[in-house]
């Protein structure tokens, strides 16, 4: 089993920053790419930014310049500092990691989401 907990999550005022932070547990043997994910009310969930075990980034176009995805590989935990947010960040934001346990494949698991709200 394979747990990701996320915190940080809150209300903050437009301009304001967050920073987020996802911790994976269990009985891992190793962890690929780890990200976040949004889901706003009435949409699809969408990718933020993921980072693979290596430092390889990626940003949605939305948020390139304003959020930072770091990771620390010895306590497999992935974080997103969140700056010059805007009420069109408001969403459900999600954690992901790629997991291996043991030798088996790789498979995703997530976090169970935590709430940004953006007051303008």
């Amino acid at each position: 089993q394979v747990q990701l907990v996320e915190s940080g999550g809150g209300l903050v005022q437009a301009g304001g920053s967050l920073r987020l932070s996802c911790a994976a547990s269990g009985s891992i043997f190793s962890i690929n790419a780890m990200g976040w994910y949004r889901q706003a009310p009435g949409k699809q969930r969408e990718l933020v930014a993921t980072i693979t075990s290596g430092g390889r980034i990626n940003y949605a176009d939305s948020v390139k310049g304003r959020f930072t995805i770091s990771r620390d590989n010895a306590k497999n935990t992935v974080y997103l500092q969140m700056n010059s947010l805007k009420p069109e960040d408001t969403a459900v934001y999600y954690c992901n990691a790629i997991v291996r346990v043991g030798a088996g494949l790789p498979f995703v698991s997530w976090g169970q989401g935590t709430q940004i709200t953006i007051s303008s």
